[in-house]
């Protein structure tokens, strides 16, 4: 029998040293031990990447983050696919008067394949890392061709779905690319703009591949410290995945176990009825003096793996 590993295996291995070179040397050891598992009894517990804010720009950056954090579930931001894949990002409008920025070049076909082929390639480095992007959040673009090739990356990426910020209006525009394409969209609450829940929310009804990313901390401050359990057990069909953060009524963020968001229940009531979805973490309170974003992320990991022991 031959002792030579197969291609995958090997480049499984490369693409975790890779990335754990990013990391300080006393992690390498146990990043590379093992892939990283962070389902708990049956709970899939991930991370929206933008926690890494502060630390981190790039896809391998980040997944060296990932990896010490122990995740193998994220939510991807689009600025380390957009670096990645080499995909411009529209200049943002500026509030005071600037000089006109000239319009980019269309993308050739031969330019937008070559950044789906290196989608798959970030797809490849983070699935042999262990490591599954169950989302994206590029935002969308404002024509009919920007619109589809949001889609197209996110099959590329191997995403059940693209998350963004909650609007009617653009779920009316988003529902019939996401039918077409068969990938869903996942709409994120602030605490202004909660899932309906004296009715069925009407956005659900403009397409089957419309949902939610359902912020729980937001919820709480949102409705000034209601349960979001009731949203749970109301849209879990139609829930791509959560965000744990823990806020206050009044709608401070604050270190988990401080606030009055109800991290642990929602957890159980996760493990309890068996959903599927992921629960993202996404740090979001003020970092304290002499810690950093991955020690943070792990600090909320142990907590979940505490509520569901």
């Amino acid at each position: 029998m031959s002792t030579f590993p197969t291609r995958r295996a090997f480049l499984g291995t490369a693409a975790t040293l890779f990335a754990t070179s990013l990391l300080p040397r006393h992690a390498v050891a146990a990043s590379t031990a093992v892939k990283p598992n962070s389902v708990f009894n049956g709970v899939r517990i991930g991370a929206i990447t933008y926690s890494y804010r502060s630390m981190f720009t790039s896809a391998e950056e980040t997944l060296g983050g990932i990896l010490q954090c122990g995740l193998s579930e994220i939510e991807l931001m689009g600025g380390p696919i957009q670096q990645f894949a080499g995909i411009s990002v529209a200049p943002a409008s500026a509030k005071k008067k600037s000089a006109p920025v000239p319009p980019a070049a269309k993308p050739t076909e031969a330019t937008r394949a070559a950044q789906l082929a290196k989608c798959r390639e970030l797809r490849q480095l983070y699935n042999d890392a262990g490591v599954n992007i169950h989302l994206h959040k590029i935002a969308f673009g404002s024509t009919e061709e920007e619109i589809d090739f949001n889609f197209e990356v996110a099959k590329a990426l191997g995403c059940l779905g693209i998350t963004t910020e909650r609007s009617d209006a653009m779920a009316q525009k988003l529902a019939p690319f996401a039918t077409k394409h068969k990938v869903w969209v996942a709409f994120h609450n602030h605490a202004g703009n909660l899932p309906a829940m004296d009715k069925p929310d009407p956005i659900l009804e403009l397409s089957p591949y419309i949902g939610f990313n359902l912020d729980i901390g937001h919820y709480v401050a949102g409705t000034k410290g209601l349960s979001p359990i009731p949203v749970l057990e109301k849209y879990h069909s139609r829930i791509l995945s959560l965000h744990l953060k823990d806020r206050t009524a009044d709608g401070g963020n604050v270190v988990w176990g401080q606030g009055q968001t109800p991290i642990k229940e929602v957890l159980q009531l996760m493990r309890k009825e068996r959903w599927k979805f992921p629960a993202d973490i996404e740090l979001e309170y003020k970092i304290p003096e002499g810690s950093n974003a991955v020690a943070e992320v792990k600090k909320c990991v142990e907590f979940c793996r505490a509520a569901l022991a």
